[in-house]
Parts: C-alpha cells; structure tokens; sequence
C-alpha cells in the first residue's frame, strides 16, 4: 500500500460549518485539509465526514492519523 504524502506535519485549526466535508486522504489537495480532487488516478479516496453543528476542532494534515479526519498527535512521531 502506498503511504500518503505528508501535507504538513501539524494539525490545523478550522471552523466548520454544519453539513457533509471531505477530508483530503491523499496528501495532495492545494485546499488542505480538504479534498480538491487530486487523488484522482490514486488508490486514495477522500474521507467523508458530517457535523451537526458549527464547531472548532483540529484536522490532521501529516495523513497518518489513526483517527480519521481529526488530530491524534501522530505528527509528533514522524
């Protein structure tokens, strides 16, 4: 299996609204940490997660989290 490449070696922060995202898999996507549609061609797919109301939290961006779209601090070993 193909590891994704690591967009960034920290979380970031984003507001996000309620409704349906797609969280970038591949480590590809110019619009981190969200999905543009660069993993096309890839076996990579996007994660797709809901939230029911507005909230803070922190996405993963290095890739390797075991918790998919969120944080888990795995950057810190990498």
């Amino acid at each position: 299996m193909t590891k994704p490449k690591i967009a960034a070696k920290s979380p970031i922060q984003v507001s996000l609204e309620p409704g349906t995202h797609f969280w970038c898999a591949c480590g590809q996507s110019n619009n981190q940490p969200f999905c543009d549609g660069s993993h096309r061609g890839t076996e990579f797919t996007p994660v797709m997660f809901k939230i029911e109301e507005k909230q803070d939290t922190w996405l993963c961006r290095c890739k390797q989290t075991g918790n998919k779209p969120y944080c888990d601090g795995t950057h810190n070993s990498l």
